[in-house]
């Protein structure tokens, strides 16, 4: 069955709500806070906002005038879209944006007291997808009630740091067997010559020069779509259908998120947990990985990710040898 999102280009404007929108105990949304803030100390912060939106507006208008293909999004394209309905909000997760703690506090605030601190929650607690309820799970008119209505969000990530957070992850930990089963075995059979057994066996070993000729492999998109670890922003969220309010970033994000939390009404009692990580991936280990990647995998990998770069503002990295 089709969803057809009718409103969808309608709500993408520099003041999206309709009037019907109605007040919680008597006050403003979090969605009515961020278009008509009533704290002058958050102007800045709404017209950085206003900003990021009209960025992805515009590669939005350019990509659809170029391209030829048209869908409508189905229920099964909604399962990343987390929704909070008590503070009526939508969360769009993206894996290796910080999706962990942000699915924690989402496990707080749509838990009715019975989590209070996001970081109590184990980590593979977060991930089970009965603690969280996800719009898929809404008939249609539910649906297209709570895309118009509620303040959607989403987190986003330079692309290629992201892409090589997810390899670092899923492919140099010897805890994560499943990926090294189900992936690396399948990346070491096509992309290494003279594979020993064990490493046809295991996939633990996968390179990353292989990791990137297996994305860049036309075979590989013809046969399923991306993982969601590596998955385009722009596939998983689908922000040319559904208009999100805000975009976070992962450059700025305890800032982006303590300010959702504020909209929501919710930053007295509760704070979005950072912690030190001294193994984040960073720009310039991004540019060591990328160094013995040829110059036209290179530009295939970009193609692949452009429009993440071009609608969340990002540059073309300066190490790339795009000719």
């Amino acid at each position: 069955m089709l969803l057809f999102l009718s409103y969808c280009f309608a709500l993408m404007h520099r003041n999206p709500f309709a009037s019907d929108v109605c007040c919680r105990k008597g006050s403003k949304n979090a969605l009515q806070e961020l278009y008509n803030p009533t704290q002058p100390e958050y102007a800045n912060t709404a017209v950085l906002h206003q900003l990021r939106r009209d960025q992805v507006l515009e590669t939005c208008r350019v990509y659809s005038a170029t391209s030829r293909k048209r869908r409508v999004l189905t229920p099964g394209d909604l399962k990343h879209l987390v929704v909070d309905e008590d503070h009526e909000m939508i969360y769009c997760y993206v894996p290796k944006v910080a999706c962990t703690n942000w699915k924690r506090v989402m496990m707080v605030l749509t838990g009715r007291g019975k989590y209070s601190d996001p970081m109590g929650i184990p980590p593979n607690e977060a991930h089970i997808p009965s603690n969280l309820k996800t719009l898929n799970q809404y008939s249609i008119p539910e649906i297209n009630h709570r895309l118009k209505s509620y303040l959607k969000f989403l987190f986003v990530r330079e692309p290629f740091e992201r892409l090589v957070s997810a390899y670092r992850n899923k492919f140099t930990r010897k805890y994560n067997t499943s990926f090294h089963k189900r992936f690396g075995t399948k990346i070491v059979r096509r992309q290494r010559k003279n594979a020993t057994q064990e490493a046809l066996h295991s996939g633990s070993d996968v390179k990353f020069e292989e990791f990137v000729g297996y994305l860049t492999d036309p075979s590989t998109q013809r046969e399923e779509p991306f993982n969601e670890h590596w998955q385009t922003v722009y596939s998983l969220c689908h922000p040319c259908h559904i208009h999100y309010d805000l975009v976070g970033k992962y450059e700025t994000l305890e800032e982006d998120s303590n300010y959702i939390l504020w909209l929501a009404g919710v930053s007295d009692y509760l704070r979005f947990p950072t912690y030190a990580k001294s193994t984040r991936t960073t720009d310039e280990m991004t540019a060591e990985f990328f160094q013995n990647i040829s110059s036209q995998q290179q530009m295939q990998l970009f193609e692949l990710y452009k429009l993440d770069f071009l609608m969340f503002n990002y540059s073309t990295p300066s190490y790339l040898k795009m000719e």
